[in-house]
């Protein structure tokens, strides 16, 4: 396994999500591939039905939902904090990866735990850089 590699994928799974708290989703959607895939299953904890974005306009229109709704988002004072993290780097463009993560709000006074679960998370190099191309969330 490549250290950089790991390394480098880390920093990405890290920066999507600091940019979903309190980013700019320009600088967000850099971290897609084009063609990337997110399926989230339904969250009735934060009023949410399934849905499955495809391509960074969608990614991005989910995100833009997200934050219209007060869900997360710069002046939402949530924070999704990744843990446990497991980089399985498969050739010099192809990467897995299973997290921990949990999601918080009410950061700036008494933080409450939101939800919490895992994504598996298929990466890939190219001219960008290692980027997301397929995240699943589970909760619980």
């Amino acid at each position: 396994m490549s250290v950089a590699a790991d390394a480098e994928i880390r920093t990405v799974l890290a920066r999507i999500a600091q940019l979903a708290d309190t980013g700019n989703l320009d600088e967000y959607v850099t971290l897609f591939t084009d063609d990337a895939v997110w399926a989230m299953p339904d969250n009735p904890t934060l009023g949410m039905p399934a849905s499955e974005k495809r391509g960074i306009a969608d990614i991005r229109a989910g995100a833009e939902e997200r934050r219209a709704g007060g869900v997360q988002g710069p002046g939402t004072n949530t924070r999704h904090v990744l843990t446990t993290t497991a980089v399985f780097v498969e050739s010099d463009d192809r990467a897995t990866a299973r997290s921990y993560f949990q999601f918080y709000g009410s950061t700036t006074s008494q933080p409450v735990l939101r939800n919490m679960g895992q994504y598996d998370d298929v990466l890939v190099r190219g001219a960008q850089g290692w980027q997301l191309a397929h995240r699943t969330i589970t909760f619980g």
